[in-house]
């Protein structure tokens, strides 16, 4: 699309290679237009049509299909509006307003055989349009000034600020670190170990334990489980 510092810029908005063009009827009344009253089977004038765009206006030129040669050109500013205007009774079928050099114009009726050329050529339109009014607000909100309120972030008269950059020093406490190995219990008092016990208390132990075991206790529990262990 063209910006306004590009207003002597033309570009291609689309290009359909046959179009006919009909004579209308003037309007009686307001009521829409039927392309039903025209003569649709004898076209006035069949050629190319060319819809370019130049800045923000749009422009439907009618060519020959040979020599390249303009028949007739509507300036279109808005879309929809009374440069191009759909008939009611089909989507095949445009009115025209087209102009001269001298600013005269006059209403023309245009036709597409394809219904997808006329729908291209519908759609066009709309995105040109589109992009106009895209345009428009971006054009107005860089105009409006800024009602936002501003954060004043500057020191007032008299106000002061105090930084510490010096880091404290963290005072390191010493640890007992180990030797290595599986630590020792300290000596009993008196400095001596005791002497492990030998093998004969040991077995005077076991013999003792052994013989203790045979006799039954004062409340009995050696014939409790003697008399479980019974056939």
């Amino acid at each position: 699309m063209a910006t306004e510092g590009q207003s002597d810029y033309e570009s291609v908005l689309c290009v359909k290679p046959e179009v006919n063009v009909y004579r209308i009827p003037p309007r009686a009344s307001n009521r829409a237009v039927r392309a039903a009253d025209w003569k649709l089977d004898t076209p006035d004038w069949t050629g190319r049509m060319r819809l370019t765009a130049r800045g923000k206006v749009a422009y439907v030129k009618l060519e020959d299909k040979v020599s390249g040669e303009l028949f007739a050109q509507a300036p279109v500013n808005e879309f929809p509006g009374i440069a191009v205007e759909t008939v009611s009774d089909s989507s095949r079928y445009f009115v025209l307003r087209i102009q001269d050099d001298n600013g005269r114009s006059a209403f023309i009726g245009i036709g597409f055989g394809d219904r997808g050329d006329a729908f291209d050529f519908n759609v066009a339109l709309q995105d040109h349009f589109k992009w106009v009014k895209q345009e428009n607000e971006f054009t107005k909100q860089a105009q409006a000034p800024d009602s936002t309120p501003k954060l004043d972030l500057g020191f007032k008269e008299g106000q002061t600020i105090t930084l510490n950059i010096g880091q404290s020093k963290k005072k390191d406490r010493s640890r007992p670190h180990s030797s290595g190995g599986i630590g020792l219990l300290p000596p009993p008092p008196g400095g001596k170990l005791a002497p492990p016990p030998s093998s004969r208390s040991t077995n005077q132990t076991i013999q003792l334990s052994a013989a203790g075991s045979s006799d039954t206790g004062s409340d009995g529990s050696v014939g409790v489980w003697n008399n479980f262990m019974q056939p």
